[in-house]
């Protein structure tokens, strides 16, 4: 079958038709963004799905990563405010919000965004001293992440996070600064033994104080109850001493002999018991010990009689020691 002109011509049309069709669809991925420039010029943006364009007059330009990707800042040499040398690593996260922006604003996203980052944490971290870098890093993080999300927000990112890995001084450093510690952490030593030296003698002294000052109270209650006890025994003598007296005055020397008998005979009882084995020479008085028992005898007797004797009305009873 010999096809005619026209109909080969009709082929070619359809053919073509078809080809502009799949040149004009354009499927965008989950993620990402297209661009469409239409004869060099920005035209729009294509979102993640199936889209339509127009064949040979538009084209994509840049496929856009909307995901929020990383980046790694290579080791760099920094001098800090206290001229100490250190290497300072880090990373960065980011994320495109406008894609048209992303692509046309800036050449080279990734390379703009890593120098800017790197330019930024010499001037952070040389401004600080090192102590200051080795205890703020959170401090640093989030110094460089305000400077560097204002200067990449006219490229329509988004800084999510910077954080810096690995902070590397000198080796003699590392050593001036282990010799430092262990100086700084020796006199916390030293001090904390003085202070506990010094608490326990202040206490060891407190309780001297308080032992003397119990001690001072008790020979003060034992002064007392001894004066007590003084005035007490001294009140029953004078008693003693007063019915002595008063019995004396009312018997005469009877109860003078009775009193010193009684004394002379509890003398010799003590001596009979005593351990001592020797013989002890003493003179006695036989006829005052004598006279001293009649005495008694003889106040034994009247008070009998006393007893004995029924009273008799209208007579007073003689008293001892007077004539009846």
């Amino acid at each position: 079958m010999v096809i005619s002109g026209f109909g080969v011509f009709v082929i070619g049309l359809v053919i073509l038709m078809i080809l502009l069709l799949v040149l004009g669809v354009c499927s965008v991925p989950q993620g990402m963004e297209y661009t469409v420039e239409r004869f060099g010029a920005y035209k729009r943006t294509l979102d993640p799905g199936l889209n339509f364009i127009i064949p040979v007059v538009d084209r994509i330009g840049r496929r856009m990563n909307m995901m929020e990707q990383v980046l790694d800042v290579p080791s760099q040499e920094i001098i800090t405010k206290d001229n100490a040398m250190i290497r300072v690593d880090g990373v960065v996260f980011f994320q495109v919000l406008d894609a048209a922006r992303a692509a046309y604003e800036v050449s080279n996203l990734e390379f703009a965004t890593l120098n800017l980052t790197m330019t930024n944490i010499r001037t952070v971290m040389g401004s600080m001293d090192l102590d200051e870098l080795l205890s703020k890093r959170d401090e640093i993080n989030a110094r460089l992440l305000t400077v560097v999300d204002e200067a990449t927000a006219p490229w329509g990112l988004k800084v999510t996070r910077i954080e810096i890995k690995d902070i590397a001084p000198p080796m003699d450093l590392v050593d001036s600064m282990a010799r430092q510690m262990k100086a700084e952490r020796d006199k916390r030593a030293a001090i904390l033994e003085a202070e506990g030296k010094r608490q326990s003698e202040i206490l060891k002294a407190d309780g001297l104080k308080q032992a003397a000052i119990l001690e001072a109270e008790g020979r003060r209650e034992s002064a007392f109850r001894d004066a007590e006890a003084r005035e007490r025994m001294a009140q029953a003598e004078a008693r003693a001493t007063q019915m002595v007296s008063e019995a004396i005055a009312a018997n005469g020397a009877q109860a003078v002999n009775y009193f010193v008998a009684q004394k002379y005979v509890d003398a010799l009882a003590q001596i009979g018991r005593a351990p001592n084995q020797k013989v002890i020479l003493m003179p006695l008085d036989t006829t005052g010990v004598l006279g001293s028992i009649a005495g008694i005898a003889e106040l034994a007797q009247e008070a009998m009689k006393e007893r004995a004797a029924p009273p008799v009305a209208g007579r007073v009873p003689p008293q001892p020691g007077q004539p009846s």
